[in-house]
This record gives C-alpha cells, sequence and structure tokens, in this order.
C-alpha cells in the first residue's frame, strides 16, 4: 500500500480493482467459480469470473458512498483451472441430457445426469471446503460465479459460522425447481436445495418475474422460511404510490441480524445485462438494487458474505475477441464492489 496510487490507473498485474492486496493481506477474498454445466438457455457464465476481473480495473477505487474501504484489502483467488476442466467435461453430459429432453427411459442420459450430478458434488465441496478455510482466517468471502448453483457450498459454510443468518435474494427466477432437467444442483433448484438441504431460517427474494407453478406452490408451502417480493407486486405498489424506500423497508423486515446476499444478475432489469443466460422483462434498477442494500446496513443489520452469479461476457461459438459483453462484465465488476463495501462496514467500523 506504500507505493498504491489510488488515483492512477490500474496497473498490469495488480489484483481486481487495479488492488495490491495478496489473499493473505486482504479482509476480504473473492472465490471466483467458473461453472455452467445446467444451462439450458444462454451461455458465457463460466467466462464471468474473468470477465468481470477485467473489467474492475476501470473502476476508481474511491467511493462516494464507502470511501476507501479498499484499504482493508479486497482480493481474489486464482481462476482455478481444475474446476474449468470439471466445467467442460460436466457440460458435455449435460448437453447429452438437455438434446435427450430428458428421456429418463434412457439409459444413456440416466448415465450422463449421474455424471453432472457428480460432478455437481465435487463443486459443491470444493466451494464448501474453501468458504470454510477463509472464514476461519476471520475474513469475509464473495463468491463470483458462473451460474446460480455455484454457491451452494458458500452458503452451507457460512450457516456453520452464522447458524441465523438469513438469504436476500436478488433474482429474476424463483430458482426452486426440484432437480430441474434432472440436475440435482441445477442454477435453477439453488434456493430449493437451500431450503431442504440446510437448516437456514429466511430466505426473501426479490424481482422474482419467472417460475412455474411447482416453485410457486413450494414458496407458498414454506411461507414460514420463504418471503418472496415478485415484481410485478412491486411495480403495482410503485404505480400506486408507494415509494421505494418504503418498499425497501417492507422487504427488511424479515431478515434478521446477520445477511448473506445471494445476487443473480438477471435480478437487475435486462438492460444491465443483456447477455446474461435467462434475461427476463422487468426487474430493478441497478441503484435501486444499490438502495435496498445500503438500507439494510443502515437498519444495523450485517451483510456477512455474497456471491454474484450470471454474469456473461457474451462471448459466442469460442470467439474470445467477441467484446458484445464488456457492458455486462461492467456492471457485474461495479456491483461486486459495492457487495464488498457493503459486506466490510461490519468489520471495519
Amino acid at each position: 500500500m506504500s507505493t498504491f496510487d489510488p488515483n492512477a490507473a490500474a496497473a498490469k498485474d495488480s489484483g481486481i480493482f487495479g488492488l495490491p492486496f495478496a489473499v493473505s493481506e486482504a479482509k476480504l477474498v473473492l472465490i471466483p467459480v467458473p461453472w455452467e454445466v445446467t444451462t439450458s438457455y444462454g451461455g458465457g457464465t463460466s467466462q464471468g469470473p474473468q470477465a468481470i476481473f477485467d473489467a474492475s480495473k476501470q473502476i476508481d477505487v474511491y467511493d462516494y458512498d464507502l470511501g476507501n474501504f479498499y484499504e482493508a484489502g479486497i482480493a481474489m483467488v486464482n481462476i482455478p483451472e481444475e474446476i474449468q476442466q470439471w466445467n467442460d467435461k460436466a457440460r458435455l453430459f449435460a448437453e447429452t441430457v438437455i438434446d435427450a429432453g430428458a428421456d429418463t427411459e434412457n439409459a444413456l442420459v440416466n448415465n450422463a445426469i449421474q455424471e453432472v450430478n457428480q460432478y455437481s458434488l465435487q463443486l459443491n465441496e470444493y466451494v464448501y471446503t474453501e468458504t470454510k478455510k477463509f472464514l476461519a482466517q476471520g475474513k469475509t468471502v464473495g463468491l463470483i460465479g458462473g451460474d446460480h448453483s455455484t454457491p451452494f457450498g458458500a452458503i452451507q459454510a457460512y450457516l456453520e459460522v452464522y447458524p441465523d443468518l438469513g438469504i436476500l435474494h436478488f433474482d429474476a427466477h424463483a430458482d426452486t425447481r426440484n432437480a430441474y432437467e434432472g440436475f440435482e444442483h441445477s442454477h435453477a433448484s439453488i434456493m430449493y436445495n437451500v431450503i431442504t438441504k440446510t437448516a437456514l431460517g429466511k430466505l426473501v427474494q426479490v424481482g422474482i418475474r419467472d417460475f412455474c407453478e411447482e416453485e410457486y406452490q413450494f414458496i407458498r408451502h414454506h411461507h414460514d422460511r420463504i418471503q418472496t417480493f415478485f415484481d410485478s407486486d412491486i411495480f403495482s405498489q410503485k404505480m400506486n404510490g408507494k415509494s421505494w424506500s418504503e418498499i425497501c423497508d417492507d422487504i427488511i423486515q424479515h431478515l434478521p441480524h446477520e445477511v448473506y446476499i445471494s445476487f443473480d444478475i438477471d435480478g437487475l432489469d435486462p438492460r444491465f445485462c443483456p447477455h446474461t443466460g435467462t434475461p427476463v422483462p422487468g426487474g430493478l434498477d441497478f441503484q435501486e438494487a444499490l438502495f435496498l442494500i445500503k438500507k439494510v446496513v443502515k437498519s444495523g443489520r450485517k451483510i456477512v458474505g455474497f456471491d454474484l452469479n450470471e454474469v456473461s461476457p457474451g462471448i459466442t461459438n469460442g470467439n474470445e475477441n467477441d467484446t458484445a459483453g464488456e457492458w455486462d462484465a461492467n456492471v457485474g465488476a461495479r456491483l461486486l464492489y459495492k457487495l464488498c463495501g457493503y459486506a466490510l462496514q461490519h468489520s471495519i467500523t
């Protein structure tokens, strides 16, 4: 830090956001997870962590709302090549299933489903172990996906340290499908798995606008643990004169003292993330999302950890020179920086 100039352009060999910290020095550690095995529409999210890292060098580290929070130290773990290899292998099996329409009478399809499920369990264990390791060192951990199946292991590890935490979930989708297309850890099943396989007490969902009837019934059945603020209802309240600040207060009252944020980028209006895998019209404005997060902290609650998922750089047909998704990566990097800042507030104040 003695030679770091926060007003200068980021050095080529600098870390995320152009910062000079090693992982061992950082108060907040970011774990990248290049994974998109079960995506069934648009692709590219496995390239999200690298795209966000590259875009992050353009961010001015002084923050109007939070000041020089970066001084606590933020660093990203090297993108694990082994996880990328697992992703590529498992994706081939997943494509067999998707192309066949999940025909469970087909032995080849059944075998492919089992292979994908096994790779997903390996990934969960990796994420769990890495998250637990850094939490044991007293660090705050953020995860960068990848598709939205990636944070399951991180949530498990966080619940061991903060058993009373609640999740604030930004998303266009409810993600409460049971083993979607046969994949037990599908990106469409993350919150189903969290509710059925952990002791999480409260899940608060915001911006939800795309879900099947089964998911809606699951939410209703678990009404004691899930509070969903559907995008249609939020819009209607705004049109009837209710302020976003008042709506945020309604959302926040359902959260416990310790909060983990799970942020799927498609929770935002698609103009901020046009290349995400499953964009849906509607959603939150960028500043609306930040306003809610800011109010969570102002309420006295602590953001103890987070994940950011489904940022896609828009790479198509293996063309790494395709720059269509630079906007998505730019938005993702800026959202990530704000998440880092608000997560660090409970440890630096």
